[in-house]
């Protein structure tokens, strides 16, 4: 992707946007995979970094736990959550219900120009290669630009957050993916931009669906990829 998933808003604090650059940080962390599961998260040194006092330092613990990107542990500190395969299939399976319904949303607003800048999307990634990082940033640009006509209060940003919740395990996983792997993800990718310019969103929903469900399925013959870290818990 260009630029990273539209990112969560927080409380202000007194030192203005402060929190929210350095909750950014630590999320892109995350998603990028610089800061693995498990990892330590230390308010002295994001201070230090980002120039700023322990108050947005912490505020941005804070929202970063209530995104469940963060575990805090009470009296020993901060880190970034891990997760079982239980819980990543879990979330996959409200994935998998909740981002049909949110293409539902988007698909019928979505303007040609917008349709055919998911097909150069669509393009771009099947050009990716074995490039991990590359792919993944493109298909996070691809499904956030196809949901992108959607006005809701809440779907969207629930999305979002469950997307970023399993980043880092998204991340090792298409890492493994053989060749016919990848280029299932790429034809489906292509499919979803055929059923939205033929105005077909039932059909997209469809595709999008069981695009989330075979990820699902396939997670689930990686469970060494759950134990990478160590739950601070």
């Amino acid at each position: 992707m260009t630029a990273a998933p539209p990112a969560l808003a927080g409380p202000r604090s007194r030192d203005g946007d402060a929190h929210a650059r350095i909750a950014d940080g630590i999320r892109r962390g995350i998603i990028d995979g610089t800061r693995p599961p498990g990892s330590r998260i230390l308010q002295e040194e994001l201070a230090a970094r980002y120039g700023a006092s322990r108050v947005p330092v912490r505020e941005a613990i804070r929202q970063l736990e209530y995104e469940g990107l963060l575990t805090v542990v009470p009296n020993a500190g901060a880190w970034v959550s891990t997760m079982t395969l239980a819980e990543c299939e879990e979330i996959y399976r409200m994935r998998e219900r909740l981002e049909p319904l949110l293409l539902s949303y988007s698909a019928p607003a979505l303007s040609d120009d917008a349709i055919g800048a998911l097909a150069a999307l669509a393009d771009r990634i099947s050009d990716t290669g074995d490039d991990t990082g590359a792919f993944l940033d493109l298909d996070a640009a691809f499904h956030h630009a196809s949901y992108a006509a959607a006005e809701t209060t809440h779907l969207t940003d629930l999305v979002v957050r469950l997307w970023n919740v399993t980043a880092p395990y998204r991340r090792s996983y298409v890492a493994s993916w053989s060749p016919e792997a990848r280029r299932i993800a790429h034809e489906e990718h292509h499919l979803i931009v055929a059923a939205l310019r033929d105005r077909d969103t039932e059909e997209a929903e469809r595709v999008l669906g069981g695009h989330i469900r075979r990820t699902r399925r396939q997670l689930a013959r990686t469970p060494e990829i759950f134990a990478l870290s160590t739950d601070p818990r």
